[in-house]
């Protein structure tokens, strides 16, 4: 079991960022399926930029498992390090899609 830490910033930190089943401090983990079909998915959109429908329904699929994994990330994060970078790639991933819709 791991000792409680004493200092007020350590406690912050602790809360923060360690895992609460494995007591391990997570800040970053190995890309699951949603964020490794973004990856490829926007590598695919841009390679394919000038392709047109190609380009763009890549694109979107990159939003969706973009969208997939923040979700995933909100829900269900180790930590809430991890359900708040959820939750702010979802609110990043909204405003672009508000503004490739031009407002």
């Amino acid at each position: 079991m791991i000792q409680p830490s004493t200092s007020p910033l350590l406690r912050v930190r602790d809360w923060l960022f360690r895992d609460r089943q494995t007591g391990a401090i997570t800040i970053a983990q190995w890309p699951n399926l949603p964020l490794w079909l973004f990856l490829a998915l926007t590598l695919a959109a841009w390679l394919a930029s000038g392709a047109e429908p190609l380009g763009f329904w890549l694109a979107i699929g990159a939003d969706v498992a973009l969208g997939w994994w923040a979700v995933d990330e909100l829900v269900r994060g180790v930590n809430p390090w991890r359900r708040m970078l959820g939750l702010a790639t979802l609110v990043g991933l909204a405003a672009l899609v508000l503004l490739r819709r031009g407002g």
